[in-house]
């Protein structure tokens, strides 16, 4: 299948290698091949923008080596020039980082035209080239490495910093469509160290520009920073309570602005609601104990009593700060998730009736929960 193809493996993979991670993709580049020569062999075009082919066993993917241009402005504003005539040094050239930038050849020789491997060693994230102010997604990509690489000592080159920055005062940040935020957003909540990705974006000033709601308080976004390591222990899907516990501080307003600036999946927006109502529920019992409104008003909030699988993982996130308080809402909702509306519906309440008997049942014992407890 690839006999007679001059193909490298490139990009992460040939990274990760280096570094000893596991390697979980690879990608490959194909060098002197045209579309028809691969499809001649099989392989099943699925790029839109430029050629980029699956194999038809392995599917992994392979790209003909290419070469951009800046035509425009955002991240899609390139035009893309692939052909038999660009060579892996050209195709390597394009790429973000260094250490994106080397290739592995099918004899295992390293290609490194860009000193890729001294800049691993160096634990250093620097740029292939001055053609990186082009492309303002690469702003979020560096950031994203550093949240991935920060545990092994790994920084942004000052060079490099200074580039994010000017990619930042050039305007291009705005022309980022919110989908590919998120997306490196996403990712980035998932690596190791994600405070490293936000602090990355605060000081080049991205962050001005994409989430301006967090960096408007330095205080706070520092504190919402340590929040994402305190997470309930069975937490599901780090990423979105990572999010939740990010956001959880905004106001209301600043957080649904934020939800819907970069279209967040209702997955993600509903539990930072969640999240924020306990927290309102926290301070406010800080400030004034805790009494069966709110208590009841907190249960009718998260939707509790028809989902009530939310429940335990907040009541965790709860005992985070304060274990007292976590036990005295697990004991009321233990109690008043006993009363069924079928015992109800046995008694003769129907419709309103039935709807206000149940919560007058629920809250009455809440209220005597919670005045044993004291």
């Amino acid at each position: 299948m690839l006999d007679g193809l001059e193909v490298y493996c490139v990009g992460g993979a040939v990274r990760d290698r280096l570094l000893g991670w596991p390697v979980v993709d690879r990608d490959w580049v194909v060098v002197g091949a045209t579309p028809q020569e691969m499809l001649r062999r099989g392989f099943k075009p699925v790029g839109r923008d430029f050629p980029v082919f699956l194999h038809p066993h392995s599917h992994e993917e392979y790209a003909l080596a290419r070469t951009e241009r800046k035509a425009g402005r955002g991240y899609t504003g390139f035009r893309v020039h692939a052909s038999p005539e660009v060579t892996l040094e050209e195709d390597l050239a394009r790429r973000d980082l260094t250490i994106n930038a080397m290739a592995q050849a099918p004899d295992g020789r390293l290609i490194d035209p860009y000193d890729g491997q001294a800049d691993l060693e160096a634990r250093r994230l620097r740029h292939v080239s001055p053609a990186f102010v082009e492309d303002p997604l690469r702003v979020l990509r560096t950031a994203r490495f550093l949240a991935r690489y920060t545990e092994l000592g790994f920084h942004i080159d000052a060079g490099t910093r200074r580039l994010m920055g000017k990619l930042v005062e050039s305007g291009e940040m705005h022309h980022l469509v919110a989908e590919r935020v998120w997306t490196e957003t996403e990712k980035a909540l998932g690596e190791l160290h994600p405070e490293a990705y936000f602090r990355a974006l605060d000081d080049c000033g991205a962050l001005d520009v994409l989430m301006p709601e967090l960096s408007a308080d330095d205080l706070g976004l520092e504190a919402a920073l340590e929040r994402l390591h305190r997470l309930p222990e069975d937490n599901g899907d780090r990423s979105r309570w990572r999010w939740a516990r990010l956001v959880e501080h905004l106001e209301d307003q600043e957080r649904e602005r934020l939800t819907q600036r970069l279209r967040l999946p209702n997955a993600y927006a509903e539990l930072a609601r969640q999240v924020a109502k306990t927290r309102h529920l926290r301070l406010s019992v800080a400030t004034l104990g805790l009494n069966a409104r709110e208590t009841m008003d907190w249960l009718d909030g998260i939707d509790a009593w028809r989902r009530s699988e939310r429940v335990a993982p907040l009541f965790d996130l709860v005992s985070l700060e304060d274990t007292q308080l976590a036990t005295d809402l697990a004991l009321s909702w233990r109690l008043a998730a006993q009363i069924h509306p079928a015992s109800l519906l046995e008694e003769g309440f129907k419709g309103k009736a039935l709807g206000e008997e149940l919560a007058r049942r629920r809250f009455e014992t809440i209220e005597s929960a919670l005045q044993k407890s004291d």
